[in-house]
């Protein structure tokens, strides 16, 4: 028997990434080696998303693949910067023989050429497993596969703050406004994905405070029992 191709993850902790890693899991030809965030050293939570660091590693214990961190400064992380310490990561895993990274983007053209340009530089190839296909019917299969989400982060351009919170589900198809991508591909909205088939336990978490900074509405997700504070 051949073995399985190593695959080093770009998660996000969202839907896209999740039903992406779901497809990997299925596929014999590949085993997910890790989990790779990106995550602010300032605030310790998921770059862009907001979401608390400690949500990411009990989503990650939750579906039993290990998490891989890398720390960027919130606040001063140039893209030459991000660029810089990105590649030292994917030249460890390369020298350890991963050679494939995947991705949960669906069609945004400039963005899979950005990674496969980086990730070629590192003799590394890019995989997408959900390339091209319909925002809406990906949506659906979210749903039908029995996995629960949250909008974490809504463009406030795009969403007023009643979005932040709300239920990744079938009722927030009907509400999104007209023109907003179904599944945020354009970045309407990020979520964070906290139960489903591939949970081996749900993610004990609750809602914090909406605020809204630099353009996007935030609800800050609390793990269960947590204190709230100041920040989101």
């Amino acid at each position: 028997m051949s073995r399985r191709e190593p695959v080093l993850f770009s998660w996000s902790g969202g839907k896209d990434s999740m039903l992406a890693l779901h497809a990997l899991l299925d596929d014999p030809a590949y085993e997910v080696v890790a989990l790779l965030t990106t995550v602010a050293d300032d605030y310790r939570r998921i770059s862009h998303h907001g979401v608390r660091e400690a949500l990411l590693r009990a989503q990650a214990d939750a579906l039993g693949v290990p998490l891989e961190v890398l720390y960027l400064p919130a606040q001063r992380c140039s893209n030459a910067d991000y660029e810089a310490r990105m590649g030292a990561v994917m030249e460890r895993y390369a020298q350890a023989g991963v050679r494939t990274v995947a991705h949960g983007d669906i069609f945004l053209e400039d963005l899979r050429a950005y990674r496969e340009r980086n990730l070629a530089r590192a003799g590394m190839r890019a995989l997408f497993p959900l390339w091209g296909e319909d925002t809406r019917d990906l949506i659906g299969r979210f749903v039908a596969l029995g996995y629960r989400g949250t909008l974490c982060c809504v463009d406030a351009a795009r969403l007023g703050p009643e979005f932040a919170g709300r239920a990744l589900d079938a009722e927030l198809l009907e509400a999104l406004p007209a023109g907003v991508d179904p599944c945020g591909e354009n970045g309407e909205y990020h979520s964070f994905v906290w139960d489903g088939p591939r949970f081996r336990r749900p993610v004990a978490l609750r809602p914090g405070a909406v605020v809204t900074r630099e353009g996007r509405h935030f609800i800050d997700l609390l793990p269960a029992g947590a204190e709230d504070d100041d920040g989101a």
